[in-house]
């Protein structure tokens, strides 16, 4: 279904779009430089995702966070990917290539949420 642009999805857009990591609400909050409610994010942010416009990360702190992913030649990942949260400065990135994990040969994985946590090539 297409959507009407609004000046609350045009900021919430464009400060995701300035962004080369994951954002969580409160993030994208401070960032926004018009005035709308925090209820008013989520409905965008949650409308984005069911569009396809950004995915939502579920962080092992049980915090969410958005992103619109990108690989260096602009090609769009999979939804599946994995990312990675940094121990040290705590930024959530899309990893740009895949990795590979197996389960046993009885399972069959339909969708995943995976976060590797460590140091970031930053701050390591």
């Amino acid at each position: 279904m297409k959507r009407r642009s609004t000046p609350t999805k045009e900021a919430v857009i464009s400060v995701l779009n300035a962004s080369n990591k994951a954002m969580s609400q409160d993030a994208i909050e401070h960032k926004i430089e018009i005035e709308i409610d925090r209820a008013t994010i989520y409905r965008v942010l949650n409308q984005f995702c069911e569009d396809g416009i950004v995915h939502k990360i579920i962080a092992d702190d049980g915090k969410q966070y958005f992103a619109i992913c990108k690989k260096c030649d602009d090609q769009k990942l999979p939804d599946n990917h994995f990312h990675f949260r940094c121990s040290s400065c705590q930024t959530i990135e899309c990893l740009p290539a895949l990795v590979h994990f197996s389960v046993p040969e009885s399972y069959k994985v339909e969708r995943f949420n995976c976060i590797l946590i460590g140091k970031c090539k930053d701050c390591s």
